[in-house]
C-alpha cells in the first residue's frame, strides 16, 4: 500500500506489522484462537466454492473440508492453520487427472478445479479485514 490518495502509508504497513509481531509475541493464547476463527471461516468460504464449482452431489467432497489445528512453525516463527479436504478423491478434483481405459490406454485428462486456490483468493480480504480488526482489539486491551 504505497499511496492512497496522495498520502504515503507505508509507515503505518510498517507499524501494523510489528504491532501484529508484538501480539503475536505476547498474546499467544489469543493469536491461536484468531487463528481457528480465521481458519474456519476460510474453510466456509472453501466449502462454498467447492459447491459452485463441482456439481456432482454424490460422495463426500462437499463435506469433506476440515480445519486443522493452529500452530507455529519452527523454521520461521509463522503461525498457520491448515484448510484441508479428507475426501480420498479430493486431490484429483483439485490437481486433475489422467482418464485411463481398463486396459491402461490414456484417453484425456481432466483439468484441475482448483477449488482451494479460489476459494482462499476469495477468502483473501476478508482475511485482512479480520486481522486488522483483531489488532485494533489487541490495542483496546492494552498491547
Amino acid at each position: 500500500m504505497a499511496s492512497e490518495d496522495g498520502f504515503d502509508l507505508r509507515e503505518l504497513d510498517n507499524f501494523q506489522k510489528k504491532l501484529l509481531q508484538k501480539a503475536q509475541k505476547e498474546f499467544p493464547r489469543e493469536t491461536y484462537r484468531f487463528l481457528r476463527k480465521a481458519g474456519s471461516k476460510g474453510r466456509t468460504h472453501v466449502a462454498r466454492k467447492s459447491r459452485s464449482i463441482v456439481k456432482k452431489k454424490s460422495g463426500n467432497y462437499h463435506k469433506g473440508w476440515k480445519r486443522g489445528k493452529a500452530y507455529k512453525k519452527r523454521s520461521n516463527d509463522a503461525y498457520e492453520v491448515q484448510i484441508r479436504n479428507s475426501a480420498p478423491h479430493a486431490h484429483l478434483i483439485e490437481y486433475g487427472h489422467r482418464q485411463v481405459t481398463k486396459d491402461g490406454r490414456e484417453v484425456g485428462f481432466v483439468e484441475g478445479k482448483h477449488v482451494l486456490e479460489k476459494g482462499i483468493k476469495e477468502f483473501q480480504s476478508e482475511y485482512f479485514d479480520m486481522v486488522e480488526d483483531w489488532l485494533d482489539e489487541m490495542l483496546d486491551k492494552g498491547l
